[in-house]
């Protein structure tokens, strides 16, 4: 298992049981109620209160149901790109981990696991043959992945809990340092993640780079295609956490984490590489 550090178990305990403070309150004041004035005074503050309780019991189920269309999605293109299956769930635990070393609220958190599991929905519009090409793609064909951006940014402008963050998905949209201040941080945070798997996982054309070269490249690249903040959140996430000894993965299977290819293809190489990074 993955050592919770007790500042991310108190937002997590504050986050999903925030709900019962309310009722403990609540019942004290009907108590109270009851003793000064009688049993219809709590008749008359329950009825609204039950009603208040079945709206958000609604809202909770269509959230629930919000979330399996998201996992069927990532299922859906999971089936169809081999290498995906581990790289959205990679992606996804990279950003987690520069979300909290940020200190995002958990909402912004929410929003960027959902986001990374989703950022590469828009290869379910590419030609498998492209997809798992054993080589490096030609510039046409290059160019023909990388409209899956644009199909992506149409899946996710159209779920409301990622339409905010949906144009800057799209590598069209700026991801440098100086548009943190006028932008969603979201983006930012999977633009590295996204890079930093893709330079560490081996594809059919090269090998894993090191963790180094991968942590030189995103340096390298600040201002420019990453920020500043999700570079350094990243580099000191992930050194603190070979320090302690903790795995990348909890609930996930070894081979997802493995750096071999996939048995089919690269699987999309290179929308996630910087350009002519040096091959080990």
């Amino acid at each position: 298992y993955e050592r919770a550090r007790p500042s991310a178990v108190l937002r997590s305990l504050l986050e999903w049981h925030w709900h019962i403070y309310p009722f403990a309150v609540l019942g004290v004041f009907l108590g109270r109620l009851y003793l000064d004035v009688g049993p219809t005074i709590v008749v008359l503050v329950v009825t609204p209160v039950l009603a208040a309780r079945g709206t958000f019991a609604s809202y909770a189920r269509v959230r629930e149901a919000h979330e399996a269309a998201l996992r069927t999605l990532v299922l859906a293109l999971e089936s169809k790109d081999p290498y995906t299956a581990g790289h959205v769930e990679r992606v996804a635990t990279y950003a987690d981990y520069i979300a909290e070393e940020l200190g995002l609220r958990p909402a912004a958190r929410r929003r960027v696991h959902a986001a990374a599991l989703m950022h590469d929905i828009g290869k379910l519009a590419i030609p498998n043959q492209l997809l798992n090409k054993p080589d490096r793609l030609t510039a046409f064909e290059y160019e023909r992945v990388r409209r899956h951006e644009e199909v992506t940014f149409e899946i996710l402008r159209r779920i409301d809990l990622l339409r905010p963050i949906s144009p800057s998905i799209t590598a069209r949209q700026p991801r440098v340092e100086r548009a943190w201040p006028r932008t969603a941080i979201e983006p930012c945070v999977i633009a590295v993640a996204d890079a930093y798997d893709a330079m560490t996982s081996t594809r059919a054309y090269r090998r894993a780079l090191p963790r180094e070269v991968a942590f030189r490249e995103l340096r390298d690249n600040v201002g420019t295609q990453f920020d500043q903040r999700c570079v350094d959140a990243l580099i000191h996430a992930v050194g603190q956490r070979d320090q302690d000894g903790d795995s990348v993965w909890v609930d996930i299977d070894e081979q997802l984490w493995s750096v071999m290819p996939p048995v089919m293809g690269p699987g999309s190489a290179g929308l996630g590489d910087l350009a002519d990074a040096p091959a080990r």
